[in-house]
């Protein structure tokens, strides 16, 4: 298990797994997808590039595209709505939750999570699939705030949809690109640095603002 680890993060090594556990890669990409939406502790999880090569491997034959959309569009909506429900039973109980003397899970993170419903409303829980971090505490903070959940949970749908069916299906038709497939790994650092890039540009927007009210 901690082998297996030790190639999911921080650097996903989807064909080292392939070889080790054969079809039981469904699982372990099912879980992963689902401990990553769904449980707020675990947002350093690597599901964008996860999405992406799998869809390599089923452009390659290894894995089965119609599998893989089912599966993994499933493990999105159920983890986040378990990370809905955990945030609206519990609350920010869970930021007592001690580690080593450590909080498992960081206000920080919340914070920039409500910060992003606050600039982008409703649609966050569409736009948030795409950003990791906010993509875990995203449904906690819906969870939290007490959303109506039937909005929530429509609104989830169609941004798990969109994130799993796009992210692979880019995998699947860029699976034949040389060049994609010789620097897999600088690919993947590219996707998840297009990823962050919105957190990175509201930060920024924030300093200069604060520097501009400031110097008032």
């Amino acid at each position: 298990m901690v082998e297996l680890f030790n190639h999911i993060f921080p650097h996903l090594d989807l064909e080292w797994i392939f070889l080790n556990y054969g079809t039981s890669i469904y699982v372990i990409l099912f879980l992963i997808i689902f401990v990553e939406t769904g449980l707020v502790a675990m947002p350093f999880l690597p599901g964008d590039s996860l999405l992406f090569m799998a869809g390599l491997f089923a452009r390659s034959g290894h894995l089965n595209m119609s599998y893989l959309l089912i599966l993994l569009f499933i493990a999105a909506v159920v983890g986040d709505n378990c990370n809905y429900w955990i945030g609206r039973t519990i609350g920010v109980k869970v930021f007592h939750i001690k580690w080593k003397g450590s909080s498992i899970v960081k206000q920080k993170h919340l914070d920039a999570a409500h910060a992003f419903f606050e600039k982008h409303g409703t649609k966050a829980i569409i736009m948030a699939r795409f950003v990791p971090f906010v993509r875990t505490f995203a449904p906690f903070a819906a969870g939290v705030s007490e959303m109506n959940y039937k909005k929530y949970l429509m609104f989830d749908i169609l941004g798990g949809a969109l994130w799993i069916g796009s992210l692979l299906t880019a995998g699947y038709l860029l699976g034949e690109v040389e060049f994609i497939r010789k620097h897999i790994d600088l690919v993947c650092l590219g996707i998840i640095g297009a990823s962050v890039l919105p957190i990175i540009i509201t930060f920024l927007k924030s300093k200069v603002s604060k520097s501009k009210f400031i110097s008032r």
